[in-house]
């Protein structure tokens, strides 16, 4: 197994159960457009500590799925981008663990996402997107299954409400679509409030005023990245995720640390990862 200095390779989560999915193909498009080296990961669960089964011959069979799993995942990326440098590890451990002990040193870590219901996602040994997001110290992107549609002009939507976090996201979709030579459609969501002593026009429009001049630094320094930005009225996640429903990504950011469980990724990113049909990347505050 070949090593990459820490934060210079994207990390990849390879699921051993279902075969192919579209996370290995958009890291290495990626890792191409960084000039970043890929680590390919699969985790095999370490056998049940238990007197009355042998839990050994399911381990060894997830071993070898994982080890298959590994080698057609690194074909499928240097067929794909073939100047990609690409490594893989096979860990023992829970998949959770391990990718979120792993996404502490990488540039970039990507997942597939297989859709678990909110029961699933916090019962399943096999979920791993919410406490990885979580955890992170680095931008986590969730692709989907399946390949969505998107509409020319090609874009990414990046929320926006003026805290840390979404300066981050900020930063980071203007970065990734000055990559892409796309542009960037950065999206406000303003929930009216039931009890104020302003008036509903006013705050809207110090909302957008807000959205302006956050922009407009990043927006100086991609002079090539058409902006375009608009305050929305409703739920900040049906509205993000409708706006995203043809982009090329939805970038959000992430407060705070978050807990192992995932439980604290925040309830936007929360729903974003149930709603969105493109993939979500997530980037955490500082």
């Amino acid at each position: 197994m070949s090593t990459t200095p820490e934060h210079r390779e994207i990390v990849v989560g390879v699921d051993p159960v279902r075969e192919g999915g579209l996370a290995p193909a958009w890291a290495a498009d990626e890792a191409h457009r960084r000039g970043l080296a890929l680590r390919l990961v699969v985790a095999v669960p370490p056998p049940h500590d238990t007197q009355h089964v042998d839990d050994t011959p399911r381990h060894q069979a997830g071993t070898r799925r994982g080890k298959d799993a590994l080698r057609a995942a690194a074909d499928l990326v240097r067929a794909r981008q073939p100047d990609v440098h690409v490594g893989s590890a096979l860990v023992d451990g829970f998949p959770a663990a391990v990718m979120a002990g792993m996404a502490q040193r990488a540039s970039m870590t990507v997942l597939g996402s297989r859709h678990l219901s909110r029961t699933e996602e916090f019962l399943s040994a096999g979920s791993l997107v919410l406490p990885v997001t979580a955890q992170a110290r680095c931008p986590v992107v969730v692709v989907g299954d399946a390949e969505h549609i998107t509409h020319d002009p090609p874009h990414l939507v990046v929320g926006v409400d003026g805290s840390e976090s979404s300066r981050a996201a900020l930063a980071f979709a203007f970065e990734e679509a000055d990559l892409r030579r796309c542009a960037v459609r950065a999206v406000a969501v303003w929930q009216p409030p039931v009890f104020t002593l302003h008036t509903g026009d006013t705050l809207f429009h110090a909302e957008r005023r807000l959205l302006s001049e956050t922009t407009a630094g990043w927006a100086e320094k991609y002079p090539d990245v058409r902006l375009t930005h608009e305050v929305l009225v409703g739920s900040p996640v049906e509205l993000l995720a409708g706006a995203a429903e043809h982009a090329l990504a939805v970038v959000v950011g992430r407060r705070g640390r978050g807990g192992y469980t995932g439980m604290r990724v925040g309830s936007v990113v929360h729903g974003l990862l149930h709603r969105a049909h493109c993939p979500v990347i997530t980037v955490p505050a500082g």
